[in-house]
């Protein structure tokens, strides 16, 4: 009688002795919205760019750089003596307008009037912020920036609506210089 309890016992101990498992998740996500986010961006990305391409194609009277962020410009005036640009802290005043790749207006001149900007210190969208860093006081530059380096999926919430390519026309007035140096 005894014999079959001890059995038992070591039975049951083999058997509690197990090492505990991991629960699984009631539902997984298979990442599948990440997914198709990714393949979405890029289709738009791919259509930006063939825009991009063919405006600089029909515009030959300028000579379209590539920036390394991802956009496109060109010098309407260019200062070659002065190498003074804008760095981390900068003062930077300047005024422009921006248009959509249709050349409608959005906001000219007059709508949002000279700004001075404190380098990468305050909020300004990405590819003006990049553009600022390559011009000089008295330069005026044209931009083709894509929605990704604009306003991207959010727009501004006033006139520029989701995924919105720009054409900024930027003109730098001053560089004021801060003691960072």
């Amino acid at each position: 009688m005894i014999r079959p309890i001890i059995i038992l016992l070591l039975l049951i101990n083999v058997v509690s002795c197990k090492s505990p498992e991991a629960r699984r998740p009631i539902s997984q996500k298979t990442g599948s919205f990440i997914n198709a986010s990714v393949e979405r961006n890029k289709k738009l990305n791919k259509k930006e760019q063939d825009i991009i391409q063919g405006i600089i194609k029909n515009d030959t009277l300028n000579k379209y750089l590539p920036s390394e962020s991802g956009f496109w410009y060109y010098y309407n005036v260019k200062v070659e003596q002065d190498t003074i640009t804008a760095k981390f802290g900068d003062i930077v005043n300047f005024d422009y307008n921006v248009k959509d790749f249709n050349k409608s207006v959005i906001y000219s001149d007059e709508d949002i009037k000279p700004q001075d900007y404190s380098m990468d210190k305050e909020e300004l969208f990405t590819g003006l912020r990049e553009g600022l860093k390559l011009m000089k006081p008295g330069e005026t530059v044209t931009f083709l920036f894509p929605s990704q380096k604009a306003y991207g999926y959010y727009g501004d919430t006033n006139r520029i609506g989701t995924n919105t390519p720009l054409i900024c026309e930027v003109t730098v007035n001053s560089i004021t210089k801060t003691q960072n140096d």
